[in-house]
């Protein structure tokens, strides 16, 4: 999403990205092109950060003509916040859900009705607690957790990067029981990823967000990551998807640990996000360390595994059950089971039939 995200893949011994260069129209002006190895197996691009730079990038993309991306993997791959409930600062997480969890109504804190907990409240809706009456189609996007299951192990196989200075960043939530996961080392870890613009700190807002994370999918989803890119990037592969030219079962979500998305005991939201990170580097330098297990294990194996796709068990899709299927969140599938293309189809001839009834 951004350049020390993008170079980590620069000059690793496995192989070369920079063979081949393409410019691609419609990329971030900062990023302009598609990095790929000399035979086109592996490519990678930067989107550019927060929704909109993603959303532009990944359409660009898809729809540039360069590139044919039906049987293509995705692996989204960045740094990311993370809830010490869950994880720590340098652990690798997968995620089978994304939550678009800002897009809500706000109060500001101060004038927030007295008996809410936060300010936040789902569209449509009067309280916190209560599912969005109002749905954009971007809120919750549900990944092939078959797929994720395999990346997963692959990436175990990775030994962490880490650093004395998140260890003892780390030691400072173990006075809280229930950030044990915040104090303990880094490790490959499967859990949730929640989208925002605004990039927040503190244990209120954290707590807000695992909440809407837990709404939003029915109470599936764990929230841990905390980043500003990926609902945008997965809508524009969906669409695509629905247009035939990509594969939304071939999605993994991978988010490395930066740094902690609210405070210890004894320090203030403030001094969280301000002060210093010390897991950032680690968590650069885990994109790579993880990540190339994740790209190596799918290259190896594509004759006998990959080239064929791994057939999810589970929903994958948006909220709006877009691609077919029943979303196990939700209020269910805006088009009753089929995908969107189809049932548009049909709703167009029943129409068209009726007006030719009406005529007759």
């Amino acid at each position: 999403m951004f350049t020390p995200e993008g170079e980590v893949w620069y000059g690793i011994p496995e192989f070369n990205v920079l063979a081949h260069n393409i410019t691609i129209p419609g990329f971030s002006p900062l990023f302009p092109d598609a990095h790929c190895t000399s035979d086109g197996s592996i490519c990678q691009l930067i989107t550019g950060e927060a929704e909109i730079n993603a959303a532009s990038t990944i359409t660009a993309l898809v729809y540039s003509g360069v590139f044919d991306l039906t049987t293509t993997y995705f692996l989204i791959a960045g740094i990311a916040g993370i809830n010490p409930k869950v994880a720590t600062i340098g652990s690798v997480t997968f995620a089978r859900f994304a939550v678009q969890v800002a897009l809500q109504y706000e109060f500001d804190a101060r004038e927030k009705p007295l008996d809410f907990p936060t300010g936040y409240v789902p569209q449509g809706s009067y309280a916190p607690d209560q599912y969005p009456e109002s749905l954009y189609g971007t809120e919750v996007f549900e990944l092939n957790s078959d797929l994720r299951t395999i990346a997963v192990e692959f990436a175990k196989t990775a030994t962490l990067n880490d650093s004395v200075t998140s260890q003892e960043l780390r030691a400072l939530y173990a006075n809280v029981s229930v950030y044990a996961a915040g104090a303990a080392p880094p490790a490959i870890t499967e859990c949730d990823s929640g989208t925002s613009d605004a990039y927040w700190s503190g244990a209120l807002l954290g707590e807000a967000f695992e909440n809407t994370t837990s709404l939003f999918t029915n109470g599936t989803g764990v929230y841990c990551s905390t980043q500003q890119e990926d609902n945008a990037t997965l809508e524009v592969l969906l669409r695509a998807a629905l247009a035939g030219l990509a594969d939304f079962s071939r999605i993994i979500l991978m988010r490395t640990a930066s740094d902690f998305d609210r405070q210890h005991d004894g320090e203030t939201a403030a001094a969280n996000l301000f002060g210093d990170t010390p897991g950032y580097k680690p968590s650069l330098v885990n994109i790579y360390l993880a990540g190339v297990k994740v790209v190596e294990g799918i290259v190896h194996g594509w004759e006998k595994k990959f080239k064929k796709g791994i057939k999810p068990t589970n929903y994958i899709g948006d909220i709006f059950g877009s691609l077919g299927g029943e979303p196990d969140f939700g209020p269910g599938s805006e088009f009753g089971g089929f995908p969107a293309t189809s049932a548009s189809s049909f709703r167009r001839s029943v129409r068209k039939r009726s007006r030719v009834v009406r005529r007759l």
